[in-house]
């Protein structure tokens, strides 16, 4: 006796109700101190592709976030350049290794935000993915490379330790808005330092989607905070702020850089000015070095006299 054959077209009221299903548009919201605020102005700017096309609302950051994200990064400054170098180094793994699970959503905000195609984005996250394993690999090591013993005239050991200068505030590149932003963002937290990091003003959302990456990989809140806005708006204050030691202005032009080394000099701010970069390049130690401080200490080894140590 043969089956009866089953029924495999939908209901019509499915069928209704899947064409009529509204799609749920991201809210991006800023990442301070570990957590997701909308700008404390509630103001938002509207984020386009490149033919133009709406993509999604941004929120347009104050001096008031930029603020507040300083006092986040200080607190956790204490805690992240207190933890060994080993353990950032497992820390920035758990970013690739998250960003490579979210590989497909990057992949489509980076095509949208930079005009690529798929295959051509799909590039860019793969080497932004391998930046973060790179400098992961560099963290136990950079005190190898430029510490050490000095040879002194004297009895004494003379140890040079370099230690992370402190609250480090980034100008992301404006054009490359995922790989560029991960290699100025990883050097600096791979060394100890906490970072706020103003995104690219006309393509933040890679930038606001690594926040949620962040968030979710073991990294303290308020080591990496992410504004979003006009740059120029959000970079004056933290550059003429008190409480910041390093500005890396990678993503300012020639006239907003002058500007902000004025105001960072207030405070001798440490600078890295704006240059030509191929992100795409192997990259060197000079990111990691450039916001690493060197501390010295003698130590006696004990009288020398003609038959050798008083050890």
């Amino acid at each position: 006796m043969s089956e009866k054959p089953k029924n495999t077209e939908k209901p019509k009221n499915t069928e209704k109700a899947e064409q009529q299903r509204l799609s749920v548009f991201k809210t991006y919201k800023l990442y301070v101190g570990g957590k997701f605020p909308r700008s404390e102005s509630g103001r938002v700017y509207e984020v386009t592709d490149s033919k133009g096309e709406w993509l999604a609302n941004a929120p347009l950051s104050s001096r008031k976030d930029a603020r507040d994200a300083v006092v986040a990064a200080r607190k956790a400054f204490g805690g992240w350049s207190g933890a060994t170098a080993y353990n950032r180094g497992q820390v920035l793994y758990r970013v690739a290794e998250m960003l490579e699970g979210r590989r497909d959503q990057f992949v489509r905000e980076v095509a949208d935000s930079e005009g690529l195609s798929k295959s051509k984005a799909a590039a860019v996250v793969d080497a932004a993915i391998d930046r973060w394993v790179w400098y992961a690999g560099w963290t136990d090591k950079i005190a190898q490379v430029v510490g050490g013993g000095n040879p002194v005239a004297g009895p004494y050991f003379n140890l040079s330790t370099p230690e992370p200068t402190g609250v480090v505030t980034v100008l992301a590149p404006q054009e490359s808005s995922f790989l560029g932003l991960v290699s100025v963002i990883a050097p600096v937290i791979a060394t100890g330092n906490t970072v706020i990091v103003i995104a690219s003003e006309n393509s933040p959302l890679p930038a606001l989607s690594l926040g949620e990456v962040l968030a979710t990989s073991d990294v303290p809140g308020g080591v990496v905070n992410i504004l979003s806005g006009k740059t120029a708006e959000i970079a004056t204050p933290l550059a003429a702020h008190q409480d910041v030691n390093a500005i890396d202005l990678a993503g300012a032009d020639d006239v907003l850089a002058k500007e902000l080394e004025v105001a960072a000099a207030d405070n001798l701010k440490r600078v890295v000015r704006p240059q030509a970069v191929d992100y795409f390049a192997a990259p060197g130690i000079e990111r990691l070095t450039a916001f690493l401080e060197t501390k010295t200490v003698w130590h006696p080894t004990g009288a020398l006299g003609a038959s050798g140590s008083s050890y």
